[in-house]
């Protein structure tokens, strides 16, 4: 593949421009909390379905929250909460997401702005409902910064498809080659390689290395090695 010339750059949300850990581990006990009251036992074993340790608040590397949808996430819960419609049930999970803390992978501001600067073109495609996802980048400052911004509920599926890619494109009229996908999860890469984007792999999700450098062009500490890569590139503009 031609790297050069790259005219856009489209992140993935969480585990790429935030960590994962911080926030979907504080999402996953609130709202089991929420949903189970005082029985912890009910708690652990909701938590389990989706690989999550309520006792260690940690996330087991095959859970389904790591590149699933809230939709998926629902689903895999519902024998938990036969009293919850699937609707209902995802809407407490997209509550609690948009309350979910949020730390920066870098501090996104600068690393945006000096994108920008470059003629780039920056968009986010995230597995998360398009509500939560506006309120998390809003809430970091950076919504303004970004051309395009699409969940799994904003009519383009989701990942691993390649949908939001394309709708990416689209919307910066540049052909998918001169698109650089940046993700955490196999998922993302998947999504990037099948619309032809070059794909690059950062390491503050919940995937290791082995996993993610047979997928990826690249694998990158965290985005804030991304304008170095892109520099040994060759030109990025235009």
């Amino acid at each position: 593949m031609d790297m050069s010339a790259f005219g856009a750059v489209l992140f993935d949300k969480d585990g790429t421009l935030f960590d994962f850990a911080a926030t979907w581990e504080a999402w996953a006990t609130a709202f089991l909390t929420r949903l189970c009251g005082a029985d912890t036992d009910r708690a652990v074993r909701a938590g389990k379905l989706i690989g999550f340790d309520l006792r260690t608040a940690k996330f087991a590397p095959d859970s389904v929250v790591i590149a699933g949808t809230p939709s998926e996430v629902a689903e895999v819960l519902r024998p938990s909460f036969p009293e919850l419609s699937g609707p209902a049930l995802i809407a407490v999970l997209n509550e609690e997401a948009a309350r979910a803390p949020q730390r920066e992978a870098v501090p996104l501001v600068p690393l945006l702005t000096a994108l920008r600067d470059r003629g780039l073109a920056l968009g986010v495609a995230t597995n998360d409902a398009i509500g939560p996802a506006r309120v998390h980048l809003a809430e970091a400052g950076v919504a303004g910064l970004f051309d395009f911004i699409a969940g799994f509920d904003s009519g383009y599926g989701a990942k691993p498809e390649a949908g939001q890619m394309f709708a990416f494109a689209t919307a910066c009229d540049l052909p998918p080659r001169r698109i650089v996908m940046v993700g955490d999860s196999a998922h993302d890469l998947h999504a990037g390689r099948a619309a032809g984007m070059a794909c690059v792999a950062v390491l503050t999700g919940m995937a290791g290395r082995d996993t993610l450098a047979p997928l990826a062009d690249a694998v990158l500490p965290d985005i804030g090695h991304l304008p170095a890569w892109l520099d040994a590139q060759g030109d990025t503009t235009g």
